[in-house]
């Protein structure tokens, strides 16, 4: 029986996963720039330009949002540490999109990289 890092191998060695240093370039080059994370880590900070479409409804928002249908869109995703955009990738390649990549590392390099951040602002009620 497979367990969940069996998967996320069998996945990383089914999709194109850009390295660190080729990201930004990546990223400036794709369409979308997806954040498959859940919607808290994705407040706590994200990458700048990244839009949220976690892993568990990625399927779903596919399918239903038009401006993400395209399946020849370059799209590159990412997560925390490279294991749930490796998973996303591989099923939305299984969807038909052609140019999907995911980013090795995931937030977490990212961030250890000191790469720029987005961090939203909460509230002050003081």
């Amino acid at each position: 029986m497979k367990n969940a890092q069996d998967l996320v191998m069998q996945a990383k060695a089914a999709v194109h996963e850009v390295t660190l240093a080729d990201a930004e370039e990546a990223i400036r080059q794709a369409d979308v720039l997806i954040d498959v994370r859940e919607a808290d880590e994705f407040a706590a900070g994200h990458l700048p330009g990244a839009v949220l479409v976690p892993r568990g409804l990625l399927e779903f928002k596919l399918s239903g949002t038009p401006a993400l249908s395209g399946r020849d869109l370059k799209v590159v995703l990412y997560c925390k540490t490279s294991g749930r955009a490796a998973l996303a990738a591989q099923t939305m390649q299984a969807m038909g999109y052609l140019n999907v990549s995911s980013i090795a590392g995931g937030f977490d390099a990212w961030a250890a990289a000191g790469k720029t951040l987005v961090k939203p602002e909460q509230p002050s009620f003081g």
